[in-house]
């Protein structure tokens, strides 16, 4: 596993056609924006592979539909 830190408004680049943004940092949250070709499937772990419904949901997003996905930060101790 890859592990970086990265402040508000920087990027990771995945590949050739995925970049994931840093949108917003705010307490135990952290907002991310992915740009991802549409034929590239973006689901939250929990989701997959058992989140059939929301699968579908996104497979029918609108192309150009900005993805954002918020993950709380582990906190030590």
């Amino acid at each position: 596993m890859l592990v970086l830190s990265r402040k508000q408004n920087e990027r990771i680049r995945v590949g050739d056609s995925v970049i994931v943004t840093i949108v917003r940092v705010s307490g135990d949250k952290v907002r991310i924006g992915i740009e991802a070709p549409a034929d590239v499937r973006v689901l939250r772990d929990e989701l997959h592979p058992s989140g059939l419904e929301a699968e579908l949901a996104v497979a029918h997003e609108p192309v150009g539909t900005e993805r954002v996905i918020e993950l709380r930060l582990a906190t030590a101790g």
